[in-house]
C-alpha cells in the first residue's frame, strides 16, 4: 500500500482536493460505500472530522487490531484540555476514561461483575418477560407497529434501569437527554453542557437519596463502596454512572434496532433459528458483525511517533477506527457482505480487542439472545411494513438508530 498524501498544510494551493469529511453516513441500512472504497485503496487515510480537525481513519481489520493493542495509541488523554476532538468537546476526563477512573478508585470489579457473564441483576426470565410486554403493547396498538420503540428502545431501557437501579418511570426523561448527548452535531456547546449537567445532577440526586447498605442497583453499590475512601469525588462518580446509562442504553437500543432491521429482511434465517433456537448465539454474533451501528468511530491519540502499516503517524495526532468498516474486511471475513449465521470463526471487533474490549459485551450478547428468541417466538409472521429503503434513520447519531422500524405481523 502506498502512503496517502499528508493533510494539506496552511498556505497550500487552494485547488488541492479537500480531505473527505468523516463520518460519511449515519444510516444503518448499509455500510457507507466510501468505507469500502478506502479500505481497498487506502486503509489508513487522512480525513476531516465533525469538529473541523484532521485525523487518520483506519478501515482495515489487522491495522485496527494493531492500534487497539499498541500502547502508542491511547484513549484517556483525549479527555485532557487542548486534545483533538472527533465531535463535541469532552466535558470531563472521566467521561472518556470511566473504567480507568473506576479501577483507580477500586470500583471496577463491581462494574465488571454486574456486566459479566452471569449478570445477576438481569435474569433471563425477567428479560424475556419485559420483552414480551413491549411486543404485546405494540400488538394492542394495531398494525403497523414500531419495533424500534416497542422492542429496541423498550428492552434497552428496561435492562439499563434495572441494572443501575433507576426508576423505569424516568426512562423517557433520561432517553431524551441521552439522545441529545450522542448527537454529533449540536446547535451550541453550551446546550450540550447544560444537557449533560441535567443528567449528572439527576444521578447525583439518585445516589444521595439511597439508603446505605440497601442498594437498589449498581449505582447505589458503587456509591456505597466509594463512600469510605472517596476514591472518586461526587461529581466524578455521578459523571461516570451517567456514562454507564447513556452509553449502555444508546448502544444497546441501537444494536437491537439495526439488528432487527437486518433480521427482518431474512425470513429464511428467522425460520431456521426458530427451528433450532440453540443457534441463536451464532446468529447474534453475525448480527454484531454486520450491523452498521457506529455513527462516528473509536478514537485514539498518538502518544509517540509510530507506524500503522506503511503510514507514519505523529505524536499528537488522532486516529479513528471504523469498526463497522473493519468488520467487512474480506481479509478477515470471507464473503463479508453475505449474512452467514454459522460463520466460524467470527472474530469481529464490535466490542474492541484485547485490553480495549468493551465491558458491556456480555450484556449485549446475552440479553440480545433472549430478546430475539422472544421476538421470533411471539410474532412468527413479523415482517417489515414498508420497503427496507423507506425505513427512516436519525441523522448525526454516534450510535446509529432508526427513527422507527415499521412492522406488521
Amino acid at each position: 500500500m502506498s502512503t496517502p498524501p499528508q493533510a494539506p498544510a496552511s498556505g497550500q494551493a487552494a485547488h488541492e482536493e479537500p480531505l473527505p469529511r468523516y463520518p460519511f453516513s449515519t444510516r444503518g441500512d448499509r455500510l457507507a460505500p466510501e468505507l469500502d472504497e478506502l479500505r481497498g485503496r487506502c486503509p489508513v487515510a487522512r480525513v476531516n472530522t465533525n469538529s473541523g480537525e484532521q485525523a487518520w481513519l483506519v478501515t482495515g481489520y489487522e491495522l485496527a487490531r494493531h492500534v487497539l493493542r499498541d500502547r502508542s495509541f491511547a484513549r484517556s488523554v483525549l479527555g485532557e484540555a487542548d486534545r483533538p476532538a472527533q465531535d463535541a468537546p469532552i466535558l470531563a476526563p472521566e467521561l472518556l476514561d470511566a473504567m480507568n477512573h473506576l479501577q483507580q478508585a477500586g470500583l471496577r470489579d463491581e462494574v465488571l461483575k454486574a456486566l459479566g457473564r452471569d449478570q445477576p441483576d438481569l435474569p433471563a426470565d425477567w428479560v424475556a418477560e419485559v420483552t414480551a410486554e413491549g411486543l404485546d403493547t405494540m400488538v394492542r396498538g394495531g398494525s403497523p407497529g414500531d419495533l424500534q420503540r416497542h422492542f429496541a428502545d423498550w428492552v434497552a431501557a428496561q435492562c439499563m434501569c434495572r441494572l443501575l437501579g433507576l426508576p423505569f418511570a424516568d426512562r423517557d426523561w433520561l432517553a431524551v437527554r441521552a439522545d441529545l448527548d450522542l448527537t454529533m452535531v449540536t446547535p451550541a456547546p453550551e446546550e450540550l453542557a447544560r444537557n449533560w449537567e441535567e443528567i449528572r445532577a439527576y444521578m447525583d440526586a439518585h445516589m444521595s437519596d439511597r439508603r446505605p447498605g440497601e442498594p437498589r442497583g449498581l449505582i447505589d453499590r458503587l456509591a456505597d463502596l466509594n463512600a469510605p475512601d472517596e476514591g472518586l469525588t461526587r461529581r466524578q462518580l455521578s459523571n461516570i454512572v451517567a456514562v454507564l446509562f447513556v452509553s449502555g442504553y444508546e448502544d444497546f437500543a441501537s444494536f437491537l434496532g439495526v439488528a432487527a432491521y437486518n433480521l427482518l429482511q431474512r425470513p429464511e434465517v428467522m425460520s431456521a433459528v426458530r427451528a433450532e433456537p440453540e443457534t441463536m448465539p451464532q446468529c447474534v454474533e453475525e448480527l454484531l458483525r454486520c450491523s452498521v451501528v457506529l455513527g462516528n468511530a473509536i478514537p485514539r491519540f498518538v502518544t509517540k511517533d509510530a507506524e500503522i502499516g506503511s503510514v507514519r503517524v505523529k505524536e499528537g495526532e488522532m486516529i479513528l477506527l471504523s469498526l463497522d468498516a473493519v468488520n467487512y474486511d474480506s481479509a478477515a471475513f470471507p464473503d463479508p457482505k453475505s449474512f452467514t449465521p454459522a460463520r466460524t470463526p467470527n472474530p469481529h471487533l464490535r466490542f474492541g480487542y484485547g485490553r480495549h474490549h468493551c465491558p458491556g459485551a456480555h450484556l449485549v450478547r446475552r440479553q440480545s439472545e433472549v430478546a430475539f428468541r422472544v421476538l421470533l417466538d411471539r410474532l412468527p409472521g413479523i415482517r417489515l411494513a414498508v420497503p427496507p429503503a423507506e425505513v427512516p434513520w436519525h441523522p448525526n447519531r454516534m450510535a446509529i438508530m432508526s427513527a422507527e422500524v415499521p412492522v406488521t405481523w
